[in-house]
Parts: C-alpha cells; sequence; structure tokens
C-alpha cells in the first residue's frame, strides 16, 4: 500500500479532485504536484503554452516535462476536515498515471505518515491517535 490523499486542485475557477500519491522521494525545494496530462487538459494546462520545459532526474532516468511555476492551489479533503490551501508548481509527466505529491508540499499540507507499507497518515496537529487510511486510488 502507499499512502495517497484527496485533494482538491484549483487553477482559477476551475476546480477538480483527485488522489494523489505521497512521493517522498520527489524532492524539490518548492511546494509541486505533478500530474498526467490528462488531467493538464482540465486544468487548461495542456497544450504547455507558457511553461518552462524541465528535465528532471528521476529513479528510472531523465524525463522531459513541464513546469509552470505557483500556477494552481491544492487542499487535501477528508470526511471531517479539509486543510489549508497551498500554492504549488505544476509540473506536467507525459510518463505520470497518477498526480504526486512531493517532498515540500507534504510538509505545506503538514502531513504526518505514520505507515507508509499500511497507508495511514494525519495531519500533524492532529492527536497522534487520529490515524486515518489513504484514500483509495482513483
Amino acid at each position: 500500500m502507499a499512502v495517497r490523499l484527496r485533494l482538491e486542485v484549483r487553477r482559477g475557477e476551475l476546480r477538480r479532485e483527485v488522489v494523489a500519491l505521497l512521493n517522498s522521494g520527489y524532492e524539490a525545494p518548492t511546494p509541486q504536484l505533478l500530474i498526467p496530462i490528462d488531467l493538464a487538459r482540465e486544468l487548461k494546462l495542456w497544450p504547455p503554452e507558457g511553461a518552462s520545459e524541465v528535465t528532471l532526474d528521476t529513479a528510472g532516468g531523465p524525463l522531459r516535462a513541464w513546469f509552470y511555476p505557483r500556477s494552481a492551489k491544492v487542499k487535501i479533503l477528508t470526511s471531517d476536515v479539509s486543510s489549508r490551501e497551498v500554492e504549488v508548481d505544476v509540473v506536467i509527466s507525459p510518463l505520470a498515471n497518477e498526480p504526486l505529491i512531493n517532498d515540500m508540499l507534504a510538509e505545506e499540507l503538514e502531513i504526518a505518515v505514520e505507515s507508509f507499507g499500511r497507508g495511514l497518515w494525519r495531519f500533524r496537529w492532529e492527536p497522534k491517535d487520529r490515524v486515518r487510511e489513504s484514500a483509495s486510488r482513483a
């Protein structure tokens, strides 16, 4: 299992609910949400006009992607509470099959992972015995 979270992604008036994978190995200096091309289309970010083309170092080798700085806002949605909204850089990957939350976005959303293997997490501000289960993959 892994930690997946239900997010609301907002770009202007466009809002989409998605399930995103928390990837602690996705390191970057800013909060970033990596998204597949189909979600980029829904958010009117594809084709990538005005984006910077970047090459990311990944475990599978270099990946060509498109980078939109500070172009969306995200928050975590749960059955009983939502996180604060965080401004993110959007990275579009032609290989991604689901959105990925990077380390700095996890930090800004105040996520505390209790078990990656069992998909358990909580908000850092919640009591340690308040454990949440991973969202089902969309």
